[in-house]
């Protein structure tokens, strides 16, 4: 019966989805609302680009909706006081609706980079504000509680660095949207187990809106008009939302879930990929001189394409590799120690870098032996 809670609003949101994209589709071609053509992108069609319009405000309604009919059907999601948990979603909320103003801009007519950044870092000062923020590092390197002074500056870091990862990751159809829908259905069915049925509730939800999307970025055929982008609108929200369910299965508070040993090393290995593959990216960037914001092709899946890879092919090697993480952590936590963990991630990342761009310098070598027996 429980199950239910989450099941109904999870269809709920693939139903809302599904109606909204198409109207989405509709007036983006009625006013040519596409996503520029540039020598840096894939596509060399034109493609709406806001799909991501209908992600945060079905989040925000259908959640705010469901909590009420829960409420007064006296179902107590959470078993005990929810007065501190309350804030944290509402705050939330406020930070959805302050980057979707901040995304539809910049999707519509363009909003400088330092401005997103401001906005981010105003919306990430809103998790600490709520009660929110990361207190305990569970014994990596050593450390377990965490002061206010110091968790706190970290969360709003957190918050920053994970929004543009998840910004940056969105470079191929299906990719952002997959992990995210991957993180959040990873995340949804821990807070299932520690019957947190707010933030699995949430996690649903957001992964429900989700799949529709998915269908039309994916499969949607750009002669029939059915292929659409997600645009700022929905990467700086989906930012957002899976840096909100992390931090919240991260933190050390009762008033959300029970302790358990590993869930900042569990927490935080939904979002292994973007954030590895970002600081990757900026340190070559570094390493070579070159301005660290400025965009490029040397992104994951940038290197996964030039093996020969298709596009489709690309994002399913990417969200395999997200949901080994995913399982691997989950599992290792119950048997090692959180460093051990940590430690091996990263060797795993690095070897996996190492190997890949072996892979690609053959590849490259290969193709240029071919082109010199042509010539």
């Amino acid at each position: 019966m429980k199950l239910l809670v989450i099941i109904v609003p999870f269809l709920i949101a693939v139903f809302l989805g599904r109606i909204i994209i198409p109207f989405i589709l509709f007036v983006s071609y009625k006013k040519r609302l596409f996503d520029p053509v540039d020598p840096r992108k894939f596509h060399q069609k034109i493609i709406p680009r806001l799909g991501g319009v209908s992600f945060a405000p079905v989040q925000s309604c259908l959640f705010i909706i469901s909590v009420i009919v829960l409420y007064k059907v006296n179902f107590v999601p959470l078993g005990i006081d929810t007065s501190e948990v309350f804030p944290m979603f509402m705050l939330l909320l406020c930070g959805l609706f302050i980057l979707f103003l901040v995304g539809l801009a910049d999707d519509l007519v363009g909003v400088h980079y330092q401005w997103k950044f401001i906005a981010q870092i105003i919306v990430a000062c809103l998790f600490p504000l709520s009660g929110l923020w990361i207190n305990d590092m569970y014994g990596i390197l050593f450390i377990t509680y965490l002061p206010p002074w110091i968790g706190m500056p970290l969360t709003i870091f957190a918050v920053v660095l994970i929004i543009n990862a998840v910004n940056l990751i969105d470079g191929i159809d299906g990719l952002c949207s997959g992990l995210i829908m991957v993180g959040c259905s990873f995340l949804g069915i821990l807070f299932i187990h520690y019957e947190a049925w707010l933030h699995a509730l949430f996690a649903f939800i957001t992964a429900g809106v989700l799949s529709s999307f998915f269908y039309y970025n994916v499969f949607g055929a750009s002669k029939r008009k059915r292929r659409i982008f997600m645009g700022d609108t929905g990467s700086l929200t989906l930012g957002l939302s899976i840096a909100f369910l992390s931090i919240s299965f991260a933190m050390n508070n009762q008033a959300i879930k029970p302790f358990s040993e590993g869930a900042i090393v569990t927490a935080f290995s939904t979002l292994i990929v973007p954030v590895f593959d970002v600081t990757r990216v900026l340190f070559v960037r570094w390493r070579d001189g070159q301005p660290l914001f400025k965009a490029d092709r040397n992104h994951l899946h940038h290197k996964f394409l030039r093996t020969g890879m298709s596009h489709h092919m690309a994002m399913i090697s990417i969200l395999a590799l997200a949901l080994f993480f995913c399982v691997f952590n989950f599992v290792a936590v119950q048997y090692i120690s959180n460093n051990v963990v940590v430690l091996c991630d990263i060797l795993l990342w690095i070897g996996f870098i190492f190997v890949w761009n072996a892979v690609e310098n053959r590849k490259r070598k290969a193709r240029s032996r071919k082109l010199e027996v042509i010539k």
